[in-house]
């Protein structure tokens, strides 16, 4: 059994997942996991706020939702990847709307074990290939990750999301 993880969170216990198998129209679910080259991996949620100052000299603020987006960079193309296969066929066909569409799951491996599996979040989204080339270092496809729509709450177990019935998140 795994140690049970108190205080500071390391980086690690944060996965974030691409469902490769659906890209391109794919029918098959094949999670893949982000990070092997990634020094670093963000989501940026671009609140879109507005503030306002009327002329009784009043302040309003309104939060009108996020524009969730990641930097999937650098990213090494390989022969064993699913989604490296998928964002070649991006790339060589110059596909664009539905065919980038997939699903993008957080893992929290800090909230669960393997047996039981881990607390997880899926959300819809949209992977766009950047660039493609790179130096002596590798092949490299980097790509973001764009957000659309709301959340699922669920649990992710052997390689596989379910989710569990509670209230999406807004």
């Amino acid at each position: 059994m795994p140690d049970v993880i108190t205080g500071k969170i390391d980086r690690k216990y944060m996965g974030h997942l691409i469902d490769a198998g659906l890209l391109c129209h794919g029918s098959t679910s094949k999670w893949e996991q982000l990070g092997e080259d990634l020094e670093e991996y963000n989501v940026n949620l671009n609140p879109s706020i507005e503030t306002k100052q009327n002329i009784l000299g009043q302040n309003s603020f309104h939060h009108n939702g996020y524009e969730e987006s990641s930097e999937a960079s650098p990213y090494y193309a390989s022969t064993e990847s699913v989604l490296s296969a998928k964002l070649q066929e991006i790339i060589d066909h110059r596909h664009k709307d539905d065919n980038c569409k997939t699903n993008a799951l957080e893992v929290h491996l800090w909230e669960g074990d393997e047996e039981n599996g881990f607390v997880a979040w899926q959300q819809g989204c949209y992977i766009i290939p950047t660039s493609y080339g790179g130096d002596t270092s590798g092949y490299q496809t980097p790509f973001t990750v764009n957000y659309f729509g709301g959340r699922t709450k669920g649990i992710f177990k052997d390689n596989t999301f379910t989710p569990d019935g509670t209230t999406p998140a807004a």
